[in-house]
């Protein structure tokens, strides 16, 4: 957790949203979505309850909360529980904690076939989708995210500023602000005419050269930023990039690492290519986002440095379908080609090495909502269906440096969990279809 600050901004996310009660239908809601400020005595009845921190499934647990936290974990043996007491009935459900996803971008438009989109967007447009996208993550059962950016920058901070005040649903946030990327690069809206000149809040975190890098880092967390995300390598949505084309140098991302690491932070950089990869790692990044053409030294390299994959192996079967039928540039669907399976057998060697696997979809190149259908890539490519979910839990909390708070429902943590019919063990699929969603003790599903 970074600073004072951040504990007191992640203290109010217990209570986010929760101050009101909220009735929400018509088009596009699955189901009316009901909210109320959390009962100061609350037990939850979990027919099966997964821990992923001790990786065992128990029967028939009871768990109290209190101020949005679990206080304790219990057998339930139907004992009348205390007068008042508020009960939430998940009896026929299996319970776990809140699903965490790694990469998403949620303050932005969907993908679409136009690498002009970011430009239709305005600012104001931006923060209603954001509103949406942040809803139908959590109702989606992921109560936790890092936003790994938005091309208008801040327009992340700002909705988990929204969140974190209550002023829309939406999942705990930790966000980056901006990309900090080459001119021309990975995190930079390209494929336009030359004489084209770009709004400034979409080129906030270029940079040339490491003392340009110091300056814009400083800047982003001066504004709210929570992490740092670099584009060290071209990108497959980037018209005119090379996917295995180092970006920013080595010495470039040591100095983000270091002004990170000097405010309390850290850094994950958005790396395709296998010396991207390695470049990142030697310069101390906490997490490498895709990794998708990375070699056996650098899972090596990975695995003797402690650093995070977040490999997100789902996208690119939506990218090819839907990419082909909506006509996206060529450019994309050949880079998405050269990245789907290879990156797929490097998740399936990382598995097999141990290295750290988080969680992440890339949410936004497919609809956010949907983060879930990865789940069963992760189990098709060397996972077991535990390993799956501890990567959304456990692993992908201590990423984001939230172990305390997020990703297991142990007592001291929020109350952020999910309910599901079935048995996530035998079927990993169950989890795309989440029956019921808490936050911080508010039943918000």
């Amino acid at each position: 957790m970074r600073g004072t600050s951040q504990g007191r901004r992640l203290a109010k996310q217990a209570l986010g949203g929760a101050v009101a009660l909220l009735l929400l239908s018509g088009p596009g809601y699955a189901e009316p979505v009901v909210t109320a400020a959390p009962a100061s005595s609350l037990y939850v009845r979990a027919g099966r309850l997964i821990d992923p921190e001790r990786g065992v499934v128990e029967a028939a647990r009871l768990l109290k909360v209190e101020d949005g936290r679990v206080v304790a974990i219990t057998p339930d043996t139907g004992a009348p529980l205390p007068a008042g007491a508020v009960v939430v009935d998940w009896s026929g459900y299996t319970v776990l904690p809140g699903l965490i996803d790694m990469h998403v971008h949620l303050a932005d438009a969907d993908q679409t076939n136009n690498p002009a989109e970011p430009l239709l967007h305005s600012p104001m447009e931006i923060a209603y989708l954001g509103a949406r996208n942040a809803r139908a993550t959590l109702m989606a059962g992921f109560t936790t995210v890092h936003d790994v950016g938005s091309y208008r920058a801040f327009a992340d901070v700002e909705l988990r500023n929204a969140i974190d005040r209550g002023d829309v649903i939406g999942p705990r946030m930790s966000a980056v602000g901006a990309y900090v990327t080459a001119p021309g690069g990975g995190g930079e809206v390209t494929g336009l005419a030359p004489d084209v000149i770009l709004p400034a809040d979409l080129r906030v975190g270029v940079v040339s050269s490491p003392a340009e890098v110091r300056q814009k880092v400083n800047f982003l967390f001066q504004h709210g930023a929570d992490s740092i995300k670099l584009i060290a390598t071209g990108a497959v949505f980037a018209i005119g990039t090379t996917v295995g084309q180092q970006e920013l140098s080595e010495d470039e991302m040591r100095a983000a690492v270091e002004v990170a690491r000097a405010r309390g932070s850290w850094v994950t950089a958005h790396a395709h290519g296998a010396e991207g990869i390695k470049a990142a790692i030697r310069a101390g990044v906490r997490g490498i986002e895709h990794a998708s053409l990375i070699d056996d030294e650098g899972i090596a390299l990975a695995k003797a440095r402690g650093v995070f994959l977040d490999m997100d192996i789902y996208n690119g079967d939506w990218t090819d379908e839907v990419g082909r039928r909506e006509h996206y540039p060529e450019d994309y669907l050949r880079k998405n080609t050269e990245t789907t399976q290879v990156q797929r057998e490097g998740f399936r060697k990382a598995v097999k090495a141990g290295v750290r696997l988080a969680f992440g979809t890339d949410a936004g190149i497919f609809p956010h909502g949907l983060n879930a259908r990865q789940f069963p890539y992760m189990v098709r490519w060397g996972m077991t269906p535990m390993q799956a979910i501890q990567a959304a839990t456990v692993t992908s909390a201590e990423m984001l440096g939230w172990s305390k708070d997020v990703g297991a429902l142990s007592p001291g943590h929020f109350a952020d969990m999910v309910a599901v019919k079935g048995d996530p063990l035998t079927d990993i699929g169950v989890l795309e279809r989440v029956a019921h969603v808490m936050k911080g003790g508010v039943v918000v599903k």
